[in-house]
Parts: structure tokens; C-alpha cells; sequence
């Protein structure tokens, strides 16, 4: 399986269509100091997320930076992505694998102890725990873990597998971004801001910045 490297996840969700072209702001992020991008479509059908996934990975193209599709292992499957990123609700990781093949990037949500027993068990590549901190961008019915929560399940997931990178997404910002770093996060996944900023290029870069700041400081 692939060593991800979680710094910085920019999620270019649908609902930023009406703002500009979807694969023109994952390219900006890419290019900007995102590690991975994730594209997250919670509404349109099944053959728009594929024409979507499928522009996204041309505009991708030479950037070095992998990218996932948010739940759909047949889209991502369909679009040639590099992976897929699965809910608690999605397919079982070990068929995703199955399906994806070892070279696939699979990563799954971690909300509660029973997530974090599932993640243990799956044959998965990152981690991603949250909501941490209170969010727009999406409904969610679990309250927010917090810092303290946040530390919690990463320190059960670490107990079990220490390699595993383990990021944190939900209200995220770029003060945010180093607080949780310096509590354990690998990284950060980011839909607002960045895609929401008046330069998503600038706010990667800023971003990213802070993620590599905090990671400096803790390794010391």
C-alpha cells in the first residue's frame, strides 16, 4: 500500500461549481502546497461524478499530487483516480481493496472509538478524524471530537498502527491548522478555506506553511 502524505488535503466539493471550474481549482491547490486532493459530490449523478473525477485527473496531470474520490469506489474506479476516501455508511475497505488493487489510496473517517476500530482492522492508508471543530461545509450530526477528543482516537489508532498518517478535517483554518498539528495531525483536509478564500492560491500556500511550521516544532 502507498505512504500518503497527508500535509495539506484540499476537498474540492461539487457546491463549488458555481465559483469556477472544479478541476481548474484543484490544479490551483495542487500547485499551491496541497498533498492530496479529494473530490467530494454528495448530489449529482453517477455519470457527472465521473466526467467531473475525470477532468480533475487531467488537470492534475504532471502535478505529482494523487488524488481520491470522496465514497465511490465506482467513480473513482471509472475516472482512473487514485483512490478512493470512505465514510462509515461507504464500501468495507477490504473490498474497496479488493476492487482498487494494493496500489490504491484508501483512506477512511474516524468519528468515534467504534470508527477507529474499524480503521485498526482495515486495510487502509490514512486516517482522517473529525469533525474536530465545528463545520458549514456539511451537515453532520456527530459534535465535534475537539482537540481532547481528537487525541483520544488518535492515540488509539497510533497504539495499534504507529505508521498510520492520521489527519483532522472540520473548521479547519490556517491558525487552526498548526493547533492541530501540534496535537498530533500528520495534516489537514480543507474545503472552505481555501476554495471559499478570495485567493485559493495564496491560502494553500499559507496553509501549507502552517502545517509544515507545526510539524517542524513537534519533531524538535
Amino acid at each position: 500500500m502507498p505512504r500518503v502524505d497527508y500535509r495539506l488535503n484540499a476537498i474540492a466539493d461539487a457546491r463549488l461549481a458555481d465559483r469556477a471550474n472544479l478541476a481548474d481549482l484543484a490544479r490551483v491547490a495542487a500547485l499551491n502546497g496541497a498533498t492530496l486532493i479529494q473530490y467530494r459530490d454528495k448530489t449529482n449523478s453517477t455519470r457527472t461524478m465521473i466526467e467531473q473525477a475525470r477532468a480533475i485527473g487531467v488537470a492534475l496531470a504532471g502535478t505529482g499530487v494523487p488524488f481520491v474520490v470522496n465514497d465511490r469506489v465506482d467513480v473513482a474506479l471509472a475516472a482512473g483516480a487514485d483512490g478512493v476516501h470512505l465514510g462509515r455508511d461507504d464500501m468495507d475497505a477490504a473490498m474497496a481493496r479488493s476492487m482498487l488493487g494494493d496500489a490504491a489510496i484508501i483512506g477512511l473517517t474516524v468519528k468515534n472509538e467504534a470508527d477507529a476500530r474499524t480503521a485498526i482492522a482495515a486495510p487502509i492508508d490514512y486516517a482522517c478524524i473529525g469533525g474536530v471543530y465545528e463545520t458549514l461545509s456539511k451537515h453532520n450530526p456527530d459534535p465535534p471530537v475537539g482537540i481532547d477528543g481528537f487525541a483520544r482516537l488518535r492515540s488509539m489508532l497510533l497504539a495499534a498502527r504507529p505508521d498510520l498518517p492520521i489527519g483532522a478535517i472540520a473548521g479547519i483554518d490556517v491558525g487552526r491548522a498548526g493547533e492541530i498539528v501540534t496535537a498530533g495531525a500528520d495534516g489537514v483536509a480543507v474545503i472552505s478555506a481555501i476554495f471559499s478564500a478570495a485567493d485559493p492560491a495564496r491560502a494553500t500556500r499559507e496553509l501549507r506553511a502552517s502545517v509544515d511550521r507545526a510539524l517542524k516544532e513537534a519533531a524538535r
